[in-house]
């Protein structure tokens, strides 16, 4: 048992390695994907903090928003993730995937933890945004552990979901239709540039089965808070896991799929 998952977790980092060196190849990607946050932040955090529409209690609405922002980046950089399969399946990358002994489930758990790697890059530069804007981000040890697991698994969740829609179309251009389709309702339906309390009855449900929603409580808890949440952060932290597990689960039994 102990060595079949040691093989597991070998194989799972092997791939997400392979992953990885793609960001050498492009590392501009990474900086022009900043343009976003700083725009959410410096424009319309701005704004919103001066016109004060939104209650956020004690805390500075720039504050409030930050942790938003930044799963946000971890939702938009995952959740298009999906296109790589649709290319790897033109080249044929795919298919020697499929005849590998790899398990199916390790080769998704590596994409995935790929993509946890680029939005880690990702909440670096939200970080230092965050600090030249003067927001009170906490930085002790166990806080920034917490931001590092919670990426890892909000970017893995939605990388997963994103290869389970490209398990399931044939063409980029539908795959971008359904991504863009998929990524505004769970930005808006979610607690991540307001509060929960703040939408009408139906999108308060919605936002509850809402996995962004989870991603923004627990980073709100760990960077602005001091380990406070609405949640709580050990909550979220296990319901996020099982989320991953299950799209993990489930993307690899539909992997095969792509090749058809």
């Amino acid at each position: 048992m102990f060595g079949r998952m040691a093989s597991f977790i070998s194989k799972t980092l092997t791939i997400a390695e392979l992953e990885a060196r793609k960001i050498r190849h492009d590392p501009l990607d990474l900086f022009t994907r900043v343009v976003q946050p700083v725009l959410w932040l410096v424009v319309f955090g701005q704004v919103l903090a001066q016109v004060k529409a939104i209650p956020t209690g004690d805390m500075p609405y720039l504050d409030f928003m930050t942790p938003g922002i930044l799963a946000q980046s971890v939702l938009f950089i995952s959740i298009f993730y999906g296109i790589s399969i649709v290319w790897e399946r033109d080249l044929g990358i795919v298919q020697k995937f499929l005849v590998s002994p790899t398990p199916r489930t390790a080769i998704v758990a590596g994409k995935a933890l790929s993509a946890g790697i680029r939005s880690l890059t990702q909440a670096l530069m939200v970080f230092v945004l965050a600090a030249v804007l003067g927001v009170s981000v906490v930085l002790a040890p166990l806080s920034l552990l917490t931001v590092i697991i919670v990426v890892l698994l909000g970017a893995a969740i939605f990388a997963t979901l994103s290869l389970i829609i490209a398990c399931m179309v044939k063409t980029r251009e539908r795959f971008m239709g359904i991504g863009q389709m998929v990524t505004m309702p769970l930005f808006f339906a979610s607690n991540a540039i307001y509060p929960i309390d703040m939408m009408p009855g139906w999108l308060q449900v919605i936002s509850y089965g809402n996995p962004l929603t989870y991603v923004v409580d627990a980073l709100r808890g760990s960077m602005v808070t001091g380990g406070v949440s609405e949640f709580g952060l050990l909550f979220d932290v296990a319901l996020l896991t099982v989320m991953m597990v299950v799209l993990v689960l489930i993307a690899g039994r539909l992997y095969p799929r792509v090749a058809r």
